[in-house]
C-alpha cells in the first residue's frame, strides 16, 4: 500500500501522516529527507521528533530514498517526510531527479510494507520571479503527479482536514 499525502505548508500533512502510519501494524519507520543545515532546521527537526515520541525508528535519508525503502521493507510501515525536500536535495546535488522520481514510482508497487509519503503542493500560488524557483516548482509538480499515479491512495490536507483525492 502506498499513500501520498499532499497539501500546502503547515496544512497538517505530517500530523495526519503520522497518525495514519501509527494506525498500521508494526514498528513505524520514519524516513526523514531533511538535513539540519542551520539552527532553524535543527529546531524543526527537534519539534517533529518530540511530537512523534520514541516509538519510531528514524532513518535520515536526504538522497537515496529507493534504497532506504528497500532496506526497511518488512520492518513496519514507513513514513517518508517529505518528497519536496528530497527533490531539493537531488537538484542541489546535481542528481537526475526525473530518473530518481521514476525509480521511486516503480519501487512503490514492489513494497511489502506500507509506504506513506508526504509532499507539498508548491505550484498553487504566484509564479516565482526567478528561473531556479520556477524550475523547482515545475519539478515538484512533475514528481507529485508521478508519485500520485503510482500511489494506491492520495489525500489532500487543507487546514488540518484530509480530503480523499484518489
Amino acid at each position: 500500500m502506498a499513500l501520498l499525502i499532499t497539501g500546502g505548508a503547515r496544512s497538517g500533512k505530517s500530523g495526519y501522516a503520522e497518525a495514519r502510519t501509527l494506525a498500521l501494524p508494526g514498528t513505524p519507520q520514519y524516513i526523514a529527507t531533511a538535513e539540519a543545515r542551520d539552527a532553524e532546521m535543527l529546531e524543526r527537526i527537534a519539534a517533529h521528533r518530540a511530537r512523534r515520541g520514541g516509538d519510531w525508528r528514524d532513518h535520515e535519508v536526504p538522497l537515496d530514498l529507493v534504497p532506504a525503502l528497500e532496506a526497511t521493507d518488512g520492518a513496519g510501515p514507513r513514513l517518508v517526510d517529505c518528497l519536496t525536500l528530497w527533490l531539493a536535495n537531488l537538484m542541489e546535488a546535481g542528481r537526475d531527479w526525473r530518473h530518481e522520481g521514476g525509480a521511486l514510482a516503480e519501487a512503490l508497487p514492489r513494497q511489502r510494507s506500507p509506504v506513506i509519503l508526504v509532499t507539498n503542493e508548491v505550484g498553487m500560488g504566484i509564479v516565482p520571479d526567478n528561473a531556479l524557483a520556477r524550475a523547482y516548482r515545475d519539478a515538484a509538480g512533475w514528481l507529485n503527479q508521478t508519485i500520485a499515479g503510482a500511489a494506491d491512495e492520495v489525500q489532500f490536507v487543507v487546514s488540518g482536514l484530509p480530503l480523499k483525492v484518489k
